[in-house]
């Protein structure tokens, strides 16, 4: 019972020690991740005398831990992002990941004197990116650097892990049995197949996640924990088939975090929470496993080869790779330098030591003094290099707060909340919509409404209820840096139309079914038949798989009305479109003549 106590009373006081050391580093601009290994350095046997030498123990806690930062990374990834940067990201996170291992080979084969397969496993140890580090440099640090290459960047850190884990394990095979021991074509094969594997059981275990959190009626309090268990159980049970768990948990979360999902705010913030969490036991145990009396004998090897990793290898790797992608030469160098490795590397450094390889206690020390030394060279740096590049971007505001409505039926509601930015349109003036009214004001300690605190300013907290379809607008009304033009595609639409236009007129000319009594009613009227007198500019309707928007209005009539070709989701659909399926059958014969014709 002593040591159980005991055990708790430790675990505790270095998660706490990491938390307040954590506030420091803040402060001082150090990387978190660094912090966190210092804590355990410092908690070991050169340190307070806490004594951890098991790997396998360290090899679980860092898998779980890192299972569970893959899949939050992948659930806030967005699928735009994918679409923006796949090619590059999937380069660098294979070829790159080659190309890397085979110059760090080189070099630790002429530095250290190693025999090829021991260079060479050395290299590929510490090859990939770290996606703990390079999400919490970039995202919890605050950096806003341009779509594309912070989008690259992150997806390659997330989605490198499975060529670097599967050159570890192959080479220690070698390492062990000799080069004979592995067949080229066996590893390429393995390889393959362990990609395709995680790929299809990320893909089915993230429809299984959205499906099961949406068909069942869960307990709210339940969401988090049943997401976090089918979670973990696509990870464990693709490791056990034999592909790779680390890309399957990552695609997991890319699908059910770019899915439709019940309690998805409250998710992200369990989630947020539980990262954090993983982060500091995986850091903090990892460094308890690490000997520092024993770093001085093997600095100077460590050093040249991190030196070789950080100013050879990773910017030819990233040159090749992207070279097809028209990258800038500041995005190509940026990208070469935001080249962190963290838990990862320091994960597969375990497995010389649990091969029994007689030098695995030396790689591990190696390997971790080349993880400090990225951590403090290039995530110290990461912030001045951006902006010496001219990479770094304005922030895109969006909500400060959202919160999720449980509401009967199909309606799907939230409150969101923002702070006036000083430049944002509604603090110059803008226009509200009606839909985009605020329900609730606080300016300092004065709760008002809408009408009572007639033009909002810089620094009022605002609160609305929305859709999620209409968030992507409130963003840009009430935290966007710009101001909002008078012909704002968004916001009012593609095209501008006459309101004397007919419903028929424009169901014919963009291919749109429409019930034959309601041909001849102008535009105009379809807005008075919805909204009576009180239409105002900015008012929605929905047109089939259209919307129209009021643009402009002269003496209380509507002047111009404008059509989107991709409404919002929730504009409001009042028109009925047909009156039987007569019509219906009727109208998509008409549509299928005309595309044939």
């Amino acid at each position: 019972m002593d040591v159980i106590n005991t055990l708790i009373l430790t675990g505790a006081a270095l998660l706490v020690a990491s938390i307040f050391t954590s506030l420091i580093s803040f402060r001082i601009g150090a990387p978190l991740l660094l912090v966190f290994l210092m804590v355990g350095l410092g908690a070991g046997e050169d340190g307070l005398g806490i004594e951890f030498d098991h790997a396998p123990t360290a090899f679980f806690v860092g898998s779980v831990a890192l299972a569970l930062i893959l899949f939050d990374s992948g659930f806030h990834t967005p699928a735009a992002s994918w679409r923006a940067a796949a090619g590059p990201a999937v380069m660098l996170a294979t070829l790159g990941v080659v190309v890397t291992t085979a110059i760090v080979g080189v070099a630790a084969h002429l530095i250290l004197g190693f025999s090829w397969p021991l260079s060479l496993l050395l290299a590929a140890i510490v090859s990939s990116t770290d996606a703990a580090a390079v999400f919490f440099l970039l995202r919890v640090g605050g950096i806003h650097l341009r779509d594309k290459i912070r989008s690259t960047l992150e997806i390659e850190s997330g989605s490198n892990d499975p060529v670097a884990i599967l050159l570890t394990l192959v080479l220690a095979e070698m390492a062990v049995g000799g080069i004979d021991a592995v067949e080229p074509a066996a590893m390429a094969l393995t390889l393959v197949a362990s990609l395709a594997g995680g790929l299809a059981a990320g893909a089915v275990g993230g429809f299984l996640i959205v499906g099961v959190v949406n068909r069942f009626r869960l307990d709210a309090g339940l969401v988090p924990v049943v997401v976090l268990a089918l979670a973990l159980l696509v990870f464990g049970a693709t490791n056990v088939a034999g592909a790779s768990g680390y890309l399957a948990v990552y695609v997991a979360g890319l699908i059910a975090g770019n899915s439709r999902l019940t309690g998805a705010e409250s998710l992200r913030r369990f989630q947020a929470g539980l990262t954090w969490l993983a982060q500091i036991f995986m850091f903090v145990t990892l460094g308890l496993l690490a000997t520092p009396s024993q770093f001085p004998k093997l600095a100077l090897p460590a050093l040249g080869l991190a030196a070789v990793l950080i100013f050879v290898a990773r910017p030819l790797a990233v040159w090749m790779c992207l070279l097809p992608f028209r990258f800038s030469r500041f995005e190509t160098a940026f990208a070469a330098w935001v080249g962190l490795r963290g838990a990862v590397s320091i994960l597969l450094a375990l497995v010389p030591m649990m091969a029994g390889l007689p030098e695995g206690r030396a790689l591990f020390d190696m390997v971790f003094m080349i993880v400090i030394v990225s951590l403090v060279v290039q995530g110290w740096t990461i912030r001045p290099i951006a902006r010496f590049l001219k990479l770094i971007v304005p922030p895109r505001a969006g909500p400060v707060e959202r919160i999720e409505l449980e509401l009967p039926g199909p309606v799907d509601c939230e409150i969101v909340g923002y702070t006036v930015r000083d430049n944002s349109p509604v603090a110059r003036g803008q226009r509200l919509p009606r839909w985009a009214r605020p329900s609730l004001i606080l300016r300092g300690r004065e709760v008002l409404n809408v009408h009572t605190a007639r033009h909002l300013k810089p620094g009022d907290h605002v609160y609305l209820f929305t859709s999620p379809g209409k968030v992507p607008l409130l963003d840009r009304l009430f935290a966007g840096a710009r101001e909002i033009p008078a012909d704002d595609v968004l916001l009012y639409g593609d095209f501008a139309l006459s309101p004397d236009v007919t419903a028929g007129w424009v169901a014919e000319m963009y291919g749109q079914p429409l019930a034959v009594e309601n041909a001849q009613t102008t535009l105009a009227e379809l807005f008075r038949a919805e909204y009576r007198d009180d239409i105002e500019i900015g008012d929605r309707l929905a047109f089939g798989s259209l919307s129209l928007i009021v643009r402009d209005m002269q003496d209380g009539h509507i002047a111009q009305v404008g059509l989107a070709l991709e409404p919002l989701p929730d504009a409001r659909p009042r028109l009925p479109l047909f009156q039987t399926g007569g019509e219906l059958r009727a109208a998509l014969r008409g549509l299928w003549a005309r595309i044939r014709s």
